[in-house]
């Protein structure tokens, strides 16, 4: 499934980082992210992500 990491941060804007992967997720179901937005992000390690370059980089491996 694909989508594109524009989509991504969309789905992220205005987060506060730093933050977990779990954050990541309910943040973007808050702000009514696609389906595919939302299986990226579970996809990615589950780890604290500082910024939002550091989700892209985790992303472009997708």
């Amino acid at each position: 499934m694909q989508t594109s990491p524009i989509e991504v941060q969309k789905a992220l804007k205005d987060i506060d980082y730093p933050v977990k992967k779990k954050q990541l997720i309910e943040h973007a179901k808050k702000h009514n992210a696609s389906d595919k937005v939302i299986e990226v992000l579970e996809d990615l390690p589950d780890k604290e992500y500082t910024n939002a370059a550091a989700v892209s980089k985790e992303f472009q491996g997708k």
